[in-house]
């Protein structure tokens, strides 16, 4: 990969106006990331495949990206954003009634279940990919959610 490749990925990351963007290809992989909803794009990493950590399987029903978001204390927070592998219909409780999964401030352990989305009256259980706490809860219960819809950030704990 080539200078002028990365200036084509980043001239398609605009034109299609993505807010995030990763190709891995030739043992390089690059991720580029719009860091503010009218900001430029600009890369975030470029970094021999090779030294990438590669995580081992986890549920089938969880997804989830690390975002650095824009804070204005230097001491930024790295948050993972749970995002839904699925189209369906979120709930945050087992059954109505019922006390919900988690909670914004709640620590929570890598494998705890977060969410139920409900898709072709399958029940899939949502799990955390990683300890922390909830930092954010983006979707009302019971409303619909599709593939890629954000569901929760997470404070990382590292």
């Amino acid at each position: 990969m080539n200078l002028e490749d990365i200036k084509e990925i980043l001239a398609l990351v605009r034109e299609h106006d993505l807010a995030e963007f990763e190709l891995e290809r030739d043992g390089l992989k690059v991720r580029v990331r719009k860091s503010g909803r009218d900001a430029g794009v600009s890369p975030v990493a470029v970094t021999p495949a090779q030294t990438v950590p590669v995580a081992a399987p986890l549920a089938a029903a969880s997804l989830a990206s690390t975002v650095s978001l824009p804070v204005e204390d230097p001491g930024a927070l790295d948050l993972a954003v749970i995002k839904s592998p699925i189209v369906g219909t979120f709930y945050r409780a087992p059954e109505p009634g019922a006390a919900n999964f988690v909670e914004i401030g709640q620590a929570i352990k890598k494998g705890q279940v977060l969410c139920i989305i409900e898709a072709m009256k399958l029940m899939n259980e949502i799990e955390s990919d990683a300890d922390g706490e909830i930092a954010a809860i983006y979707v009302e219960n019971g409303r619909p959610v599709q593939f890629g819809d954000r569901l929760f950030s997470l404070k990382v704990n590292l």
